[in-house]
């Protein structure tokens, strides 16, 4: 089967090859993909950012997205059958949706939603999944609460809006001058143009914030927070709490102890929290969110598509930090006959 694969860390993004049939498990569904998504992670991971606590085999298949349709189960599959339509982000052990097919345990898969095309459900599954896990699970957002959310504009952003209003939060973010108004049209409640103002001089006393971005992004908002507040960071540094949670070995423990220690000093002596979130593979919470997207409250956001052929542009333009909403990877839409699943 035609994959896009890596052979090496470094900044080539890889290529279009052959690769093995997928190996399907008991509890293994077999998907032909017929779209995936680009994330900045593809990126990271393809230059080798996450290596120490990721550690693949290469040749390694990218892809963290998936939307398809169903060519065969293992023996123990229950939920879904040959024929249904279906998205997920694989678990991360085992990620390659810019390939044909790909076999996917059935506790991360979803039934697609009914209303949307396999591109939109594609484009939602990595952060449809951070942003529930970030402010579902992590935050515990309650209706009235203050969350402000980096990079208004971005995959994550958009959809943690969407989500964020929903659960009946103000939500304030940022983004440029050209997008405040599609933004707004979101949910946002409040704005702010990071080409003209400085997000730490204009919001107060914010109950949660969805960080998104780098260390000098971090440690600002330390600033908007109020005694008690969150910062929950999807974008690092790692704790050791999570270092516990992934089972790394302890020095790994003791290096991002080092890493995080300079934010969660901070975070105690202001009197708030500092948690760092990587995103897990959960079919049961893309089971909620596809409940809200059938039910119209949160919708796909959809940048531009590119065909499998030309994944390494897509990539490349993921890496310019210009996309509003997702960029999608559309396969061709050949027969389920025509891919065996050998």
């Amino acid at each position: 089967m035609k994959a896009f694969s890596i052979e090496r860390y470094g900044k080539q993004p890889g290529r279009l090859t052959e690769a093995p049939a997928p190996v399907v498990g008991e509890h293994d569904v077999l998907v032909q993909v017929r779209a995936s998504s680009v994330n900045v992670l593809d990126a990271k991971i393809a230059k080798g950012e996450f290596k120490l606590i990721l550690p693949y085999a290469l040749p390694l298949t990218l892809g963290n997205d998936l939307a398809g349709v169903v060519l065969s189960v293992g023996a123990a599959v229950r939920r879904f059958k040959p024929g249904d339509e279906v998205y997920a982000r694989p678990p991360q052990q085992r990620i390659g949706t810019f390939a044909e097919r790909i076999a996917v345990h059935e506790d991360a898969l979803a039934r697609k939603p009914d209303n949307i095309t396999m591109e939109q459900a594609a484009a939602l599954p990595l952060v449809a999944l951070t942003a529930w896990q970030v402010l579902v699970e992590t935050a515990k957002l309650k209706k009235g609460q203050k969350v402000f959310i980096h990079a208004g504009s971005g995959g994550v952003g958009s959809i943690a809006i969407q989500l964020a209003k929903h659960l009946g939060a103000f939500v304030a973010t940022t983004t440029s001058t050209a997008n405040v108004e599609w933004v707004k049209a979101l949910g946002a409640d409040v704005v702010v143009d990071y080409k003209q103002q400085a997000f730490e001089t204009v919001l107060r006393d914010y109950d949660v914030v969805l960080n998104s971005l780098g260390p000098d992004a971090l440690a600002k908002s330390l600033k908007i927070l109020k005694p008690g507040g969150q910062l929950i960071s999807i974008s690092g540094p790692p704790t050791p709490a999570f270092a516990r949670a992934q089972n790394l070995p302890w020095l790994l423990g003791l290096v991002m102890g080092v890493l995080s220690s300079g934010i969660r000093r901070k975070a105690r002596k202001q009197g708030v929290s500092y948690d760092f979130v990587f995103m897990r593979a959960s079919g049961a919470q893309l089971d909620e969110i596809t409940t809200l997207v059938e039910s119209g409250i949160i919708r796909p956001v959809i940048d531009r598509t590119f065909p499998f052929e030309s994944t390494a542009a897509a990539l490349d333009y993921v890496e310019q930090g210009r996309a509003k909403g997702k960029v999608v990877i559309t396969m061709e839409t050949a027969p389920p006959d025509a891919h065996p699943a050998g």
